[in-house]
C-alpha cells in the first residue's frame, strides 16, 4: 500500500523510513475498516490488544469462501497486527518501505512484514496472529 500523502518513497539509501506523523499514519493504519466489520459481526471486539488477537484467532474464516474479501481482509489482519505490536511493544513504530508498504521496526532494529503475516492468516489460519504477536513482542 503506498500512501503517496505521506512523502517521498525512497531514501537515499532506500532503506524503511519513519513517516512524517508517526501518529496520523498510526492512526490511519489502524482503521482496518473489513476486518473490524467482520470482527464486529462475529461479536469480537477489536481494542488493540493482544487479547483481541486471540479472539481473531478464534473467529470462523467465513471470509475465506469469498475471493474478493480474502485479500482484503488479510490485508487488514496484518495492519490491525502491527497497530497491536506498535501500541503494546515498547520502541516498536511503524516504517515505511521504499516501496511505500508499511512495516513494523522493532527497539531492537528487527523489521516486520505484518501484511504478509496478515494475509497469510486469513487465507490459512496458520500462523495465528496472536502467535505471531508473541513471537514479536519477545524479540
Amino acid at each position: 500500500m503506498h500512501l503517496p500523502f505521506l512523502g517521498p518513497r525512497h531514501e537515499k539509501n532506500g532503506d524503511a523510513r519513519p513517516p512524517a506523523d508517526p501518529e496520523a499514519v498510526a492512526a490511519l493504519l489502524s482503521e482496518c475498516e473489513l476486518l473490524r466489520s467482520q470482527a464486529a459481526r462475529a461479536g469480537v471486539r477489536l481494542d488493540d490488544t493482544p487479547a483481541s488477537l486471540e479472539a481473531l484467532d478464534q473467529m470462523a474464516p467465513r471470509w475465506r469462501d469469498d475471493p474478493e474479501t480474502l485479500p482484503g481482509l488479510g490485508h487488514d489482519a496484518g495492519l490491525y497486527l502491527g497497530t497491536v505490536v506498535v501500541r503494546t511493544v515498547p520502541g516498536a513504530a511503524w516504517q515505511l518501505r521504499s516501496d511505500g508498504e508499511p512495516v513494523v521496526r522493532l527497539a531492537s532494529g528487527r523489521v516486520v512484514e505484518v501484511v504478509p503475516a496478515g494475509q497469510e492468516w486469513a487465507s490459512s489460519g496458520v500462523p495465528e496472529l496472536s502467535q505471531l504477536y508473541a513471537e514479536i513482542a519477545e524479540s
